[in-house]
């Protein structure tokens, strides 16, 4: 039943701006062009039926969060919801927009775009320039890729600094950084070996690990399953000898211009419901295959440093 009503009233919302459409190109037809241009840029962002339509940046090959797929269609789970919270605001209506890194950040700060989405983690420098919504989108899940030889005796990170705690070096503006400088400062009695160095590649880090310098890469799971579980990844060839085991998951979230708070609201109200109904959970079954959830510190809260 709840899907038969978000679909029409994604119809709905369509139609009223298809009407809007219309409407701008018979008032515009007598204009000069510069009057027309000024006019069609005012309406791309609230038509006259009152649905106000947003811009949702997202980069194009960060799979499976957001990504254009081989038939240019906008995909990823972060997309995906957000598809979902737009279903459930008819005041408003989402377009999608692939593009780079740089593009996105300097696009949402502008007002390019209304909202930007790339697997963003929380920190005080983006807050101070992006509204962040109180609820994250998504989460990326930071572990530990070791030798499959010594799974017997790694499990977990407590396990792995007993072990012997040596890991790869992370460059210290590395959000991975902070999160293994936090295991460390609440495991006294279970240090890892923390080195700054600068940033490597995974090429080189696996190499490492294999070639004994090294025990583990702290790792995002997703990279690990991309470059070395696909088969089409980079470094299949290594999938029998390495191995990975999930930490600590950060959450990611949705970056808002700095005027759109009340967006940001409305995104918060609609998260709610799609929580509360298992559409996030869903979602997140279907594009990963597991929960990003479960693995959240108990407490985060927004504004926790990594």
């Amino acid at each position: 039943m709840r899907k038969n009503h978000l679909f029409t009233n994604h119809r709905i919302k369509k139609a009223i701006a298809l009407t809007a459409a219309a409407a701008l190109v018979l008032g515009t037809a007598a204009c000069g062009s510069k009057g027309s241009e000024a006019q069609t840029s005012q309406t791309s962002q609230t038509s006259e039926g009152g649905v106000r339509v947003i811009t949702v940046a997202h980069t194009q090959s960060y799979v499976p969060y957001d990504y254009i797929d081989e038939n240019g269609n906008h995909e990823g789970y972060e997309v995906a919801v957000l598809k979902a919270v737009d279903e459930l605001l008819p005041q408003y209506e989402f377009v999608y927009e692939g593009t780079t890194d740089d593009d996105l950040l300097i696009g949402v700060e502008s007002g390019k775009y209304q909202i930007g989405t790339k697997g963003v983690w929380w920190t005080a420098a983006r807050s101070e320039t992006y509204v962040f919504p109180e609820h994250y989108i998504g989460a990326s899940i930071t572990g530990l890729t070791f030798r499959s030889e010594n799974a017997d005796q790694i499990k977990d990170m407590q396990s792995f600094a007993d072990f012997s705690g040596l890991l790869v070096p992370l460059a210290p503006q590395n959000a991975q950084y902070s999160i293994v400088e936090n295991y460390n400062k609440n495991n006294p009695d279970h240090q890892i070996q923390l080195i700054a160095a600068d940033q490597f590649s995974n090429s080189d880090s696996y190499q490492w690990v294999l070639e004994g310098r090294y025990d583990a890469v702290f790792d995002i799971k997703t990279s690990f399953e991309n470059n070395v579980l696909k088969e089409t990844g980079e470094f299949h060839q290594l999938a029998d000898k390495l191995t990975y085991v999930a930490y600590e998951a950060i959450p990611t979230w949705p970056l808002f211009n700095g005027k759109e708070q009340q967006l940001a609201d409305d995104y918060d109200k609609a998260w709610e419901q799609l929580e509360k109904d298992g559409t996030l959970e869903a979602l997140q079954q279907q594009y990963f295959g597991y929960s990003l959830f479960e693995n959240i510190p108990e407490g985060y809260q927004k504004g926790d440093e990594l």
